[in-house]
């Protein structure tokens, strides 16, 4: 049996992990060792995070809603108490929105829900 020689799939796959470390500081970036690590943390990460920003964004959304109640002079438990007891379908994305670009609207909503 003829002799496997394993440099050019060992180079390639460095390669690959330390393009994938471009731009870590010191040593991450070109230490296959300490590049490899991190990568995988890194990955690590990004999975955490891809949950992580849907409720980070229902948050602030909840936020936004939250002080455009304030202003017309309700709080945010009673609007949307008031939403799902009047069927309104309307989700938190667009609310937001709506306090921020179009308050008039918003001021509508808050009255159909809480009267």
């Amino acid at each position: 049996m003829a002799r496997v020689k394993r440099g050019i799939m060992r180079q390639k796959r460095h390669r690959k992990v330390l393009a994938q470390a471009k731009g870590y500081f010191q040593r991450k970036r070109n230490v296959f060792k300490n590049a490899h690590e991190q990568v995988m943390k890194s990955g690590q990460y990004a999975f955490r995070d891809r949950r992580r920003r849907k409720r980070d964004f229902r948050r602030l959304w909840i936020a936004r809603i939250s002080a455009g109640c304030r202003i017309c002079g309700t709080k945010y438990s009673a609007l949307i108490h008031g939403m799902t007891q009047k069927g309104m379908q309307v989700d938190r994305k667009m609310l937001s929105e709506l306090a921020i670009a179009d308050f008039e609207a918003f001021k509508s909503v808050v009255k159909q829900a809480t009267s």
